[in-house]
């Protein structure tokens, strides 16, 4: 691929706010498939459960991923991270996302 069209699919990522965390990726794409007792020995209890339209639950996590503080006084503001994992009928992962890690 040439330079230039990776810089062009590189700036509607910069500009979206995509980020790419390879560690929590690989902890996640191998969710797919997995049921539910799985997925909460994994990363715990979720912080939220909603039905979804057509069947299946969306779990969320909440979580503290770094931050930063600020002069004077140190004031330290955290980067929240949420991340997302959906199950069809069968209770089985069938997609996961991530924003802010």
């Amino acid at each position: 691929m040439k330079p230039f069209f990776r810089f062009a699919l590189f700036i509607p990522c910069v500009l979206m706010g995509c980020s790419h965390n390879a560690y929590l990726e690989q902890s996640l794409s191998g969710s797919i498939g997995k049921d539910k007792a799985w997925v909460e020995k994994q990363f715990g209890n979720p912080n939220t459960k909603s039905s979804r339209f057509f069947g299946g639950e969306s779990w969320t996590y909440y979580r503290i991923a770094g931050g930063k503080s600020s002069l004077p006084l140190f004031n330290f503001t955290p980067h929240e991270c949420e991340i997302t994992v959906k199950f069809d009928k069968e209770d089985r992962v069938t997609d996961y996302g991530y924003s802010g890690c």
